[in-house]
């Protein structure tokens, strides 16, 4: 495995998947444009937005589907003539061309039913448990739902003020970044955009910030961790293989992990916050309430009833129907949050019972999937994979992670309800 012939054949074959996949950009291809939200709210939000199957017509897809459907076929078929059925590093490569069919088919079915069944298939349904006859990703949405009521919002929500305007959010977030990634050859650029969702959005080597918007210190201190430590972070490293490039791109089963690593490392660098969990648990919600018929006018109404601003209730619905229609099934990638978190939870807390810590910065060595870390373990055993260049600044010592831990593995077998009952009278 260590040849020099297979680690070329296995370069190549990373190469030809990365170049196959340039062209598919999932959130391009199912947005909403500006014009459908100003529409809906000037009919004061009375009327369904204003998408239907011939909105996405208007918005053809920028790749020819059947030509890159043949293109992740016929690298399929090399994967196995040359590298055989049973190659580590063949394994996962074969399991990323299937994914990228998928998501062509799941884009060639936008504003259909179609649609929505191929993304759960992809990024997971709000129903699927954590293990068999486990809590459910909508359980884990409405544990948050319950913590969160019980906090009096006004302590977190309104307290951080966003007054620093785009431009001179992306200086400040630029001299954090260049203190992080100081290499000439890899550093991390942030620019202005005017055409992302969310405020901020990682690339493969930048963060783009939306324009005309103004942002709190700590939602810088949140974009560094997320966008910046985690997505361009393992964008990078992944980029940095000397031979299995293909890390550096993922599928929709990356990103799930993806998305919980970065929320991992939120949490553990303590840059997360109450009012980011409760746009997760809003989330969740309304991908099951959509996932039971419930169109987007339903979840809309009952955000703002629950208190949320119109634009806040507009965002979060809108993320569940892009791609979709106003009444037809849910995009659900907004569960990889919480549904990553928990899975790279509970591998770290894992790894950390059985002694393998070396496992835990191999998260960071690219785009994967959970999943795949055994085969990534022995594609680094072998030298095929090499460790990470970049590791967020609280993981370069896990030496107080494994200390967490380790108390984590105790904490979890606890019952927090008799604790509750135990504690009540110091918290009356």
């Amino acid at each position: 495995m260590n040849g020099e012939k297979y680690r070329q054949d296995v370069l190549e074959l990373s190469k030809r998947i990365i170049l196959a996949q340039a062209p598919i950009r999932v959130l391009d291809a199912i947005k909403w444009d500006d014009e459908v939200q100003q529409k809906f709210f000037a009919a004061e939000g009375r009327c369904q937005p204003e998408v239907d199957v011939d909105y996405y017509r208007r918005h053809p897809l920028k790749f020819d589907v059947a030509e890159l459907h043949d293109t992740f076929r016929d690298i399929d078929r090399s994967l196995t003539s040359t590298l055989g059925t049973n190659d580590p590093a063949g394994s996962i490569m074969r399991r990323m061309c299937h994914e990228y069919r998928q998501v062509l088919d799941m884009l060639s079915a936008r504003g259909t039913a179609g649609f929505s069944v191929i993304s759960q298939s992809l990024y997971g349904r709000s129903r699927d448990n954590f293990h068999a006859g486990g809590p459910t990703v909508t359980d884990l949405g409405l544990l948050l739902d319950e913590s969160l009521s019980n906090i009096d919002e006004r302590m977190f929500l309104d307290k951080d003020v966003r007054d620093i305007p785009t431009r001179e959010a992306i200086v400040l977030l630029q001299e954090r970044l260049n203190r992080i990634f100081n290499d000439p050859a890899a550093r991390v650029r942030v620019i202005e955009s005017d055409g992302i969702v969310a405020d901020a959005a990682a690339g493969s080597d930048y963060i783009k910030m939306r324009s005309n918007t103004f942002f709190s210190e700590r939602d810088l201190r949140t974009l560094e961790a997320h966008e910046g430590w985690v997505h361009v972070g393992t964008t990078l490293n992944g980029s940095l293989q000397p031979v299995c490039t293909f890390l550096s791109k993922g599928t929709p089963s990356d990103t799930v992990t993806q998305e919980g690593l970065a929320v991992f490392v939120e949490l553990v660098s303590f840059n997360s916050h109450p009012a980011r969990l409760r746009r997760i648990a809003d989330r969740i919600h309304a991908i099951t309430l959509a996932e039971q018929g419930a169109t987007f006018l339903d979840i809309y109404n009952r955000l703002c009833e629950e208190g949320r601003s119109r634009e806040e209730a507009y965002t979060v619905t809108m993320r569940v129907f892009r791609g979709s229609l106003p009444d037809g099934g849910p995009f659900t990638k907004d569960l990889a949050y919480s549904a990553g978190f928990i899975d790279v939870y509970n591998f770290i807390r894992l790894a950390v019972r059985r002694g393998q810590l070396d496992r835990i910065p191999l998260l960071f060595c690219g785009k994967l999937a959970i999943k795949d870390m055994g085969t990534l373990a022995e594609l680094t055993e072998t030298g095929v994979v090499v460790p990470p260049r970049y590791l967020p600044p609280p993981l370069v010592d896990i030496s107080a992670l494994t200390a967490w831990m380790s108390y984590s593995n105790f904490l979890n077998r606890l019952d927090l309800k008799k604790i509750d009952t135990d504690f009540a009278h110091l918290l009356d």
